[in-house]
């Protein structure tokens, strides 16, 4: 038999993502063997149906069908036999899905199998036996056990035949399922005494191509004279039968009359169907009481045909049936089927994106196989009913990692029977991040506090971020941001650890100098594209006691002498002067205080703690010497105090002159003298040794220009003039004087005295001949060497005119 498939289809769109192909084939073909271009018929190229690793998802176990991605094209993958599968249903059909993900969609699909003549017709027992009475009448009728062929359709059974027909022929009934009875009808009168075993032929033809048969061996027993056969009270008995009803339950009853007496009114009960039958029902023979042996199942058989046969021991039978509609329970829960589901999905999914898509199936049926699903958690997924049990797991918000990174989703289904059933599934899916949050600083700002004079390098604070969302996108690194204090880069003052956030400080900071500056750090994630946020950082830097004071008044002189003078009269608390000092710190640091250190006569004078008044602190008498010196400290309040000396010279007289007779003779300390005698001692070694070189200098100048003016004077060669940087023609003398001033300066201490000397004027002239001989003559006096204002000669008559006077 030509095994090719019938190349028919029918598609049929469902919605953007769902379509429907039926290809109609031949049961039993080879494995292998093409089916039909599902790729081209859905509209499909085969690298989508690659990419989308499309699969086919089936609802039962066995799977008859495979799909070729690379081809695009749908095989047979185990072989199909039509009766093991649909039995008697027609039509007898595959149906599954083709699923496809990235993005998800399904597609469904029928594959109709048609029946081939491959099954004859069979009875179930090949041989039969009757006794009949030669008495029976023309018209008696007995019922034979019907043939089954599996095939349906043409190759169903078609008509019987039986041979001979010489006392007997066949009548088939038809009944309302599409089953005929068939009877043998006695058509002549039986003799016993011409023929006491009967042997007839029954055979059972379909109409396939070719035809196929079966036979069943009839032998009739003919016996003498029973003529009243047995007769049911009613040829159909129905009754109803709830399924999962337990073994023993009592069916119905059926009750057959038989008018003989003895033996030949005896009724015998059986049951004429198949083995089917017989292990589910069983009948007693003598009451007629139908009883359940078996498990009835809604799901499978929805009703029952019992063929009932009463005999009588003289062989005469009449057959009713037994009508048994199963009643549905609701014993199925609803079956939940995963066709396709993701575990990961991003957080920025957009609504509606599906997840996961559910098939439900409820063998029961009206109420009993009614679902409806739901999700039992309050999550961002609704389900979605795409076609007649199909649902689809959508999201029905945004998601957000950082609030859940996980879901465990249970899907329940509920049947609407009485009591209701139910199944549910829990579905993990995990929420992928996206760098959809910025750091976030700790607080809004930060103020640091930090010493002046504190070592380069030194850990000021540390600002902390955290990123809410996860891994590389929650990695922060820190950056100083770009920006000046006073005109100079921030970078040259903090820097900022990009790792841990922990400020240091670049370089030393002095108080005096900056008190406080802020700036900005940038915290930074490493997510694509990066998200950022700043805060100000304030860094304060805190004094500390690094400067002594410094006395304003009265000032410090190195060669002058000032003297504050106080009158004799003088009465006690006379102000005699005011050291004043000031201290850079700040806070305790400039606190100052004023003491008296040292005194020529410490019971006259006394200094103020806290406004370094100087005051007498009795009355000045003639006796008091003149010239009195104070020697004060300013103290500051810092920890350590950091402290400065100044002297206060009091002159106690009544006029100037007094004063300035008694100051004239005043002698310095030992320690200046020594000073003084170490400086002078160094100053002679130096010039002593200056002199000696200019010495030198000048002679071995002098040689020289002696040599030079002795070659251009015996030379013909014409001489270019040469005028020095000080020289000018003026009025064509050749000469201008200089003038030199020298300035002397004297203090009554003839030790400490300034002298300024100026350069003596001297004249250079320059001669040129009239007549252009290109002769020159130089004349130069006999001071000339000493009058030149650059001579070497006459640097060193100064220095040594300079040591003179300091010796």
């Amino acid at each position: 038999m030509n095994r090719r498939a019938i190349l028919f289809f029918c598609l049929v769109s469902l919605s953007s993502v769902t379509g429907q192909v039926t290809y109609t084939i031949p049961e039993e073909m080879a494995k292998g063997s093409v089916i039909g271009n599902i790729a081209q018929d859905l509209g499909l190229e085969t690298k989508r149906l690659i990419s989308g690793k499309a699969r086919i998802y089936t609802r039962g176990s066995d799977e008859y069908i495979e799909l070729n991605r690379d081809r695009g094209v749908l095989l047979v993958k185990e072989r199909i036999d039509r009766e093991t599968l649909c039995g008697q249903t027609t039509p007898c059909a595959l149906h599954f899905q083709v699923i496809l993900e990235n993005p998800m969609e399904f597609y469904s699909a029928t594959v109709q199998i048609t029946d081939v003549n491959d099954n004859a017709p069979t009875f179930e027992e090949i041989k039969v036996e009757f006794k009949i009475s030669e008495s029976a009448v023309i018209g008696s009728k007995f019922v034979l056990e019907p043939a089954v062929d599996l095939d349906v359709g043409i190759n169903d059974l078609k008509r019987y035949e039986l041979k001979p027909t010489d006392n007997f022929v066949l009548k088939l009934h038809n009944n309302a399922d599409g089953n005929r009875n068939v009877e043998m009808v006695l058509q002549k009168p039986l003799d016993r005494e011409k023929q006491e075993h009967i042997s007839l032929v029954l055979t059972a033809l379909d109409g396939g191509e070719p035809q196929l048969s079966g036979t069943m061996q009839i032998d009739i027993t003919v016996l003498d004279v029973n003529d009243n056969a047995p007769v049911f009270t009613q040829p159909i008995y129905k009754t109803i039968v709830t399924e999962n009803s337990p073994t023993g339950t009592v069916v119905s009853t059926v009750t057959a009359s038989d008018a003989d007496e003895g033996s030949n009114g005896k009724i015998t009960y059986s049951i004429g169907n198949t083995d089917d039958v017989k292990r589910v029902f069983s009948i007693n023979k003598e009451s007629g009481q139908v009883t359940l042996i078996g498990n009835i199942d809604f799901e499978v058989s929805r009703y029952f045909q019992i063929n009932v046969r009463a005999s009588d021991d003289g062989g005469l039978t009449d057959s009713c049936k037994v009508m048994i509609d199963v009643q549905d329970v609701n014993d199925n829960k609803p079956e939940i089927n995963i066709m396709s589901k993701s575990n990961l999905i991003s957080e920025d999914a957009v609504l509606n994106t599906v997840v996961t898509m559910i098939n439900i199936e409820d063998k029961d049926t009206g109420e009993n196989g009614k679902v409806q699903c739901f999700v039992s958690e309050t999550v961002p997924f609704i389900l979605k009913s795409s076609t007649n049990n199909f649902y689809s797991l959508v999201t029905d918000s945004d998601l957000d990692r950082e609030r859940a990174s996980e879901y465990n989703i249970t899907v329940t289904c509920s049947d609407e029977g009485v009591p209701s059933l139910s199944s549910s599934v829990t579905l993990t899916l995990q929420i992928s991040d996206v760098n959809d949050n910025p750091p976030v600083f700790e607080r809004s700002s930060y103020e640091a506090y930090t010493v002046e004079n504190n070592t380069p390098g030194l850990s000021i604070f540390t600002v902390k971020a955290t990123d809410s969302d996860w891994n590389q996108n929650a990695r922060v690194s820190y950056i100083l941001e770009d920006s000046s204090v006073n005109g100079v880069p921030v970078s040259s003052y903090v820097s900022v650890s990009a790792d841990s956030g922990v400020i240091h400080a670049v370089r030393s900071f002095d108080y005096e100098q900056i008190k406080d500056f802020q700036f900005r750090v940038k915290a930074q994630d490493g997510g694509s594209p990066p998200l950022s946020s700043n805060v100000t950082v304030k860094i304060m830097i805190q004094d500390q006691n690094d400067n002594a004071p410094q006395v304003l008044y009265p000032v410090q002189t190195g060669g002058s002498l000032v003297a504050e003078m106080v009158p004799r009269s003088a009465d006690v608390g006379y102000l005699v002067t005011k050291v004043v000092a000031v201290d850079v710190d700040s806070g305790q640091n400039a606190w100052l205080s004023y003491k008296l250190q040292k005194a020529t006569d410490r019971a006259l004078f006394e200094v103020g703690l806290q406004n370094g008044e100087v005051r007498t602190i009795r009355q000045v008498t003639d006796k008091d010497a003149v010239k009195q010196r104070l020697t004060v400290t300013v103290e500051d309040n810092g920890q350590p105090s950091r402290s400065a000396t100044v002297i206060v010279n009091v002159a106690v007289a009544d006029s100037f002159p007094e004063v300035l007779s008694e100051f004239t003779d005043f002698t310095h300390d030992k320690e200046y003298n020594e000073n003084l005698t170490f400086y002078l001692v160094l100053a002679l070694a130096v010039v002593s040794f200056l002199f000696i070189t200019c010495v030198v200098v000048i002679i071995s100048v002098k040689i020289y220009r002696w040599r030079q003016s002795r070659i251009l004077y015996h030379s013909n060669l014409p001489v270019i003039p040469y005028y020095p940087p000080r020289y000018s023609d003026t009025l064509g003398t050749g000469t201008l004087p200089h003038v030199y001033n020298y300035e002397v300066c004297r203090t009554t201490d003839s030790r400490k005295s300034d002298c300024k000397f100026g350069r003596a004027g001297s004249q250079n002239v320059l001669i040129m001949d009239p007549s252009s001989t290109g002769t020159m003559q130089r004349i130069q006096s006999e001071k000339s060497i000493l009058d030149e204002p650059d001579s070497p000669l006459e640097v060193g008559f100064v220095i040594a005119f300079l040591s003179v006077m300091l010796l």
